[in-house]
């Protein structure tokens, strides 16, 4: 098997790496450059606890070889977080208590920057059309749409000061 050299930028750095031929990006992400924000779950894309953002777009990290990303732009939850503190939609889970376990959080708030980034005043329906994607076992998805919700005014907010 021959190993081949992938060029990414992931949370902004750019980054040249080894990989074995079928590596995927949760195996890149977790084992060689050590992001482990990003979780494994199901292993088979239908559970979304391994969602990144892939030139703005989420994916199923688990199941996506590596080859085939060259020269794409990857953020994961690490790279969501600003140096000064939370994101708020990291703020929003924090407070409107949209945690319980954490396994399936930072597939979630990936899913949810998509959407934000995308549709800044999602409706409820948006956001329950955006996570359909992913299993959380532990809070019955309520906490977690009213975070998003509640994330989407936070933004529209931040964005309105910084405006004025």
């Amino acid at each position: 098997m021959k190993h081949s050299v992938v060029s990414l930028t992931i949370n902004g750095a750019e980054r040249q790496m080894l990989v074995a031929p079928g590596s995927t990006l949760i195996d890149v992400l977790r084992e060689s450059q050590g992001l482990t924000g990003t979780r494994r779950g199901c292993e088979q894309g239908a559970c979304g606890t391994c969602t990144v953002l892939v030139d703005g777009k989420t994916a199923m990290s688990c199941m996506l070889p590596v080859e085939t990303i060259e020269g794409a732009h990857v953020e994961t939850i690490e790279g969501l977080t600003p140096p000064q503190g939370l994101h708020p939609i990291q703020e929003a889970f924090l407070q409107g208590f949209a945690t319980q376990c954490g396994f399936c959080t930072s597939g979630m708030i990936m899913v949810a920057a998509a959407l934000l980034a995308k549709n800044p005043n999602p409706s409820r329906e948006d956001v329950v059309r955006a996570i359909s994607g992913n299993i959380c076992r532990c809070t019955g998805y309520e906490a977690i749409i009213d975070a998003i919700l509640d994330a989407a005014v936070r933004i529209r907010s931040a964005a309105h000061a910084e405006a004025a």
